[in-house]
């Protein structure tokens, strides 16, 4: 990046310390940052639409869709999260590439299954092994996104099921007795006030999957985890910049990233409560 790093075995010091923060690898490792918080504000909306839409199907009453909400919590929240992500990453990902295959193949007729194997045709791979780097990073970077929001949206959807319950029966008995349908009850009285009861639950599952993301390494996402591993190990003469093992500094740096990023979200939630508590007579929820 600057001019005096042409030749960085003839620098040393101040100059060389900014030489080696500034090369190609470092800028992609400043980049997954913002990967990584991208990751966050797509992620966070989506959880909670899919929580939602569970808790939702959970207090309902048609049985076969309050089957649907309570076997999504349930099982999402039995497995453990690093198994999840594997089975559901390749589960997921072969699943596409049959769909694609039927679609694009119908004359193919080798079998698929060949032992531990999983072969489609050249048509079917997803993404094609033709398209450019950025689109299988982007594909990647979308099943991660799926992913966490699954995830997470089931530990929400448990969090906002238990805050509907919360909000007390008189307000919704009330409601209706001012002649408020069922749909305008849930939209008007129920979900409003469900917030303040939510709130402490949906803080703590932010906390949950801001400490998350260095799973996106399993999910073949570059991210910064990744890269303090990468840049900190040992590097020997035949590289430009060569020096000892200093991981440890590089995740120092990831543990002041990381506690910054939860002090700041914990602030934001402290002032969002307040203001959602404004007006509410809940001297828990203050």
């Amino acid at each position: 990046m600057f001019s005096f790093c042409t030749d960085p075995s003839a620098i040393d010091g101040l100059a060389w310390l900014a030489c080696y923060l500034t090369t190609g690898k470092h800028l992609a490792a400043y980049l997954s940052i913002l990967t990584v918080l991208v990751l966050l504000a797509i992620t966070a909306p989506a959880s909670l639409a899919f929580g939602f839409a569970g808790a939702v199907a959970a207090r309902s009453r048609i049985a076969p869709l309050r089957w649907l909400g309570q076997g999504y919590t349930a099982i999402v929240r039995g497995v453990p999260d690093i198994v999840f992500f594997l089975f559901f990453v390749f589960a997921l990902d072969q699943g596409l590439e049959w769909l694609r295959h039927q679609a694009f193949c119908p004359d193919w007729t080798e079998p698929i299954r060949r032992g531990s194997d999983f072969i489609v045709c050249p048509a079917a791979k997803l993404p094609l092994s033709t398209s450019p780097q950025w689109v299988h990073e982007t594909y990647n970077f979308f099943i991660a996104v799926l992913t966490f929001a699954i995830v997470f949206g089931a530990f929400a959807a448990n969090v906002l099921y238990g805050a509907m319950r919360a909000v007390p029966r008189t307000q919704l008995e009330t409601a209706e007795a001012y002649g408020l349908s069922e749909r305008q009850t849930f939209w008007r009285i129920l979900v409003p006030q469900m917030w303040v009861y939510a709130l402490p639950g949906l803080s703590n599952l932010w906390q949950i999957l801001v400490k998350a993301t260095p799973l996106l390494f399993l999910l073949g996402v570059e991210d910064i985890v990744y890269w303090a591993r990468e840049l900190g190990g040992t590097k020997g003469g035949m590289f430009e910049y060569p020096h000892p093992d200093w991981r440890l500094w590089y995740f120092l740096a990831l543990l002041v990233f990381y506690l910054g990023l939860t002090q700041i979200s914990e602030i934001a939630f402290r002032r969002l409560n307040r203001r959602l508590s404004h007006g509410q007579s809940l001297g828990h929820a203050a």
